[in-house]
């Protein structure tokens, strides 16, 4: 593993301990990832940057042994001597406190100590560990240990000696890093580590609320540290009066500096005691009895990581272990080599994967080894049965073989036939679209007043927020204490400066052009033909989701995007020709929460929007204002998605009043008061089964939803309120291709019609342009009957068909 001494004799084998600053790392990870969570709504963010961290920490110091240091709730002694210690710290998110707890048990499945103590900090346990270490070997004078502490942050730089302990600290994120050893503390401070104390004795530690001297920063507690070293030192030398000024003096220090020395040696003092490291907690430090890689049970770490849902994690950790044994110590233990996965059939796989993932609705699109590890057993067909007996048993098999089986020999088909692409059309949108981005880089440079790299969120925000100083109530920060740049804070800063409106243009650009403009031609096949991979089972929600490209994500809403669809064309001799369901949600909310008068408005052929705004705002429908409809839209589809209030005003735009939209919330459910009941009882449904169900039976589970933690709790209950809607809308454009399939194997079409694209609601297929007229009204007919209309209390599931040389003109 790490370099190995060879022993002469008298030479010593050195052994390579990792000392983990749990909580330093916790927190840097949870600022520096992703909201990740579970299907259960648990927050998972900071637990998987831990574990990537602990893989990397295996590959870049490959450890003999690791052991973690935590902090405990509580005040330490550090409080009890000064009760302002850490107080201006913001008050830690429930969602990292939960993940500090859940911690301790990624340490435990890999077998790594964990050391604490009441009214001390992890960085004491650190010291103390250290400074047991260096007692231990001193006594038998064989110093065999090196010791690297990972962590988060720097105030363990003050332990670091020489080569033997050094600290191993992110940089940026959890991925950026950097190993100090006593030069380069040096180097980066310009004093040794055991001066760090003294440093911040003098400047103080905004971030531990330390005061230091007022008045006295980096650069001036530099100068003196370097000059006169300890602040003990410093002390003793103006002790000696006049004399002891003058090589303050000398050394740069002013005379009001040198006052304030003299009027706050107590308190510099006492910073100075607050921010060194204790190397006496009370802990008995012992090196684990197995070596770290000996020690480690993969599988124990898999099983907590497929339940933290971790799903690749497992397999980076042994293929990153496989190349670690060579040049190791002829002691540590090989592991075992990873087993090769049976050569099974790929459209098997697909078949028990589909039927995993409707009993785990969060496991989209499993794999072989996701097959494996649900049913414990590396046999498939063993994978199987127990795979499909699940199914059974929870009643998902009329979903697996009424809508999910017939499903995928159409997707099959539809993969291999592809879409025709205008790959000149491409290269004309490329040239114009890259054109844009740099008019648009060049302007913003220009309102920068500087050029730097647009799509660098370090550097767009020093723009932002150093430079122009743009700044918005409740912006949220990154792990160093910047304002983040994505584009819900952003969306905060866009009427402030006309910078703001150019990045999201700029952004809209650069990612159409990565991800569709200039990658898609390198996809086509010798045809000009694109076969994206359309996934059934890719979507917790039932969905069907694609890949190379990601088709759902090319955007309708603006022309650029839809510029993009008009490179998918027909082939000759065909025409497109795209079917959608129209207001299909809203439909499928009013016969399955059975509201008489959300019903009688489709029933009557009215325009939904329109009806709810007359109701809502108390006018005629004669006098709705295309504004009202506008807001009723917005409400329509915010309720039925779990909004509440705050969001309802933030959707309905600046003008609205949080008291409008409260009002607007209350009529609203007064008015559809079957709906409001309906999603009342879904939640309380959810909350005592634990999973909602679609109308064909569908299952999405959420553990989450009889949380303790608040705002998992309303996550998930967000979530389940519209889940049976859009899941039971994901049931119906499954079964409306299957319908359509049957029709086109009956009639003998199958050279006639291809079904091409899936997107959301919207299915694309391409027709034979003599028979596209004839052929399109019976497809609208098909759709709208998929459903029986006693089922849908005589709502019809209107669908509409639109037909075109390009999927961009059939909008």
């Amino acid at each position: 593993m790490n370099e190995v001494v060879k022993a002469k004799k008298g030479e010593i084998t050195h052994k390579r301990l990792i000392l983990l600053d749990a909580h330093a790392i916790l927190h840097r990870a949870y600022h520096a990832l992703p909201d990740f969570s579970t299907s259960r709504g648990e927050p998972t963010g900071a637990l998987y940057g831990i574990s990537t961290m602990l893989i990397k920490i295996i590959e870049d110091l490959k450890p003999d042994y690791v052991v973690a240091a935590y902090d405990l709730a509580g005040p330490t002694y550090r409080h009890e001597a000064y009760k302002e210690y850490k107080a201006g710290r913001k008050k830690a998110d429930d969602a990292l406190v939960a993940q500090m707890k859940s911690s301790r048990r990624i340490f435990e499945a890999f077998d790594i100590p964990i050391y604490d103590k009441a009214g001390f900090e992890a960085d004491d346990m650190l010291g103390t560990i250290v400074a047991q270490i260096k007692n231990k070997e001193a006594k038998s004078k064989e110093g065999n240990i090196d010791i690297i502490i990972a962590s988060g942050d720097m105030d363990t730089l003050q332990l670091v000696d020489d080569k033997k302990v050094q600290v191993y600290t992110l940089k940026k994120g959890i991925k950026d890093t950097i190993m100090y050893d006593e030069d380069a503390v040096m180097a980066r401070f310009g004093f040794g580590p055991k001066l760090i104390p003294d440093y911040k004795g003098l400047r103080g530690d905004p971030s531990d609320n330390i005061i230091g001297v007022k008045g006295i920063g980096d650069k001036t507690a530099t100068i003196l540290i370097t000059t006169f070293g300890t602040i003990e030192d410093m002390y003793k030398e103006l002790e000696k009066g006049a004399a002891g000024e003058k090589k303050f003096i000398a050394a740069g220090i002013t005379p009001r500096i040198i006052q304030l020395l003299k009027d706050n040696k107590e308190e510099a003092e006492f910073s100075k005691m607050l921010a060194t490291i204790r190397p006496d907690a009370p802990i008995d430090f012992k090196l684990p009895e197995k070596s770290f890689m000996h020690a480690l049970d993969i599988k124990k770490i898999n099983a907590l990581w497929n339940e933290l849902e971790f799903r690749t994690l497992g397999q980076r950790l042994e293929a990153m272990m496989g190349g670690l044994f060579f040049g190791m110590n002829s002691s540590m233990p090989a592991p075992a080599p990873k087993k090769e996965l049976p050569n099974i059939p790929k459209d098997e796989v697909e078949k028990v994967g589909v039927a995993l993932w409707l009993i785990r609705s969060d496991m989209t699109n499993p794999t072989l080894e996701d097959v494996f590890s649900f049913a414990k057993t590396e046999n498939f067909d063993e994978a199987r049965t127990i795979i499909f007996d699940e199914m059974k048993k929870r009643g998902l098999d009329t979903v697996y073989n009424t809508i999910e089986a017939p499903l995928l020999p159409i997707v099959g088909r539809m993969e291999k036939r592809g879409v025709l692409i205008d790959r000149k059309l491409l290269k004309d949108l490329a040239k114009t679209y890259h054109k844009e981005a740099d008019r648009l880089q060049k302007k913003i440079w220009e309102y920068a007043g500087v050029e730097f790299n647009v799509s660098s969120p370090k550097q767009l925000g020093e723009i932002l927020f150093d430079k122009l100083e743009l700044t918005a109530k409740n912006m949220k920060k990154t792990s160093g204490g910047a304002r983040s740049t994505r584009e819900s804070e952003l969306e905060k800063l866009k009427d402030l400066h006309p910078i703001v409106p150019l990045i999201f243009e700029y952004r809209e650009l650069t990612k159409l052009l990565g991800t569709y403009i200039d990658t898609i031609p390198d996809m086509l096949d010798e045809n000009d033909r694109l076969h994206s991979d359309f996934i059934p089972a890719g979507t917790t929600t039932g969905r069907m989701a694609s890949l190379d490209p990601n088709l759902q994500n090319i955007p309708v809403k603006t022309e650029l995007g839809r510029a993009i669809r008009g490179a998918f064309i027909a082939s000759p001799g065909f025409s497109l020709a795209a079917f959608d369901y129209s207001q299909v949600e809203l439909r499928i909310a009013a016969f399955l929460s059975n509201d008489e008068k959300l019903i009688e408005i489709f029933k009557s052929g009215q325009d939904v929007h329109t009806s709810v705004a007359s109701f809502v705002f108390k006018v005629p429908q004669t006098e709705v204002t295309a504004d009202m409809r506008r807001q009723a839209k917005v409400i329509n589809f915010g309720i039925i998605y779990g909004m509440g209030v705050t969001a309802l005003k933030q959707n309905l735009g600046k003008e609205t009043t949080r008291a409008d939209a409260q009002k607007f919330y209350d009529e609203y459910f007064a008015t559809f008061s079957s709906l409001a009941a309906y999603l009342d009882a879904v939640k309380a449904e959810t909350a005592r089964r634990g999973y909602t169900e679609t109308f064909y039976g569908r299952r999405r589970y959420f553990e989450g939803i009889n949380s303790k933690l608040p705002f998992i709790k309303a996550a998930a209950e967000r979530m389940a309120i519209n889940a049976p809607i859009q899941g039971t809308e994901a049931d119906v454009v499954k079964l409306a291709l299957i319908k359509i399939d049957e029709f086109i194997q009956k009639e003998g079409l199958a050279n006639d019609v291809f079904p091409l694209l899936q997107v959301h609601d919207e299915l694309v297929y391409e027709i034979r342009e003599e028979k596209v007229r004839e052929i399109a009204p019976k497809i609208e007919k098909i759709m709208e009957s998929v459903m029986d209309p006693k089922d849908t209390k005589g709502v019809v599931l209107v669908a509409k068909s639109h037909i075109g040389k390009n999927w961009g003109e059939l909008k």
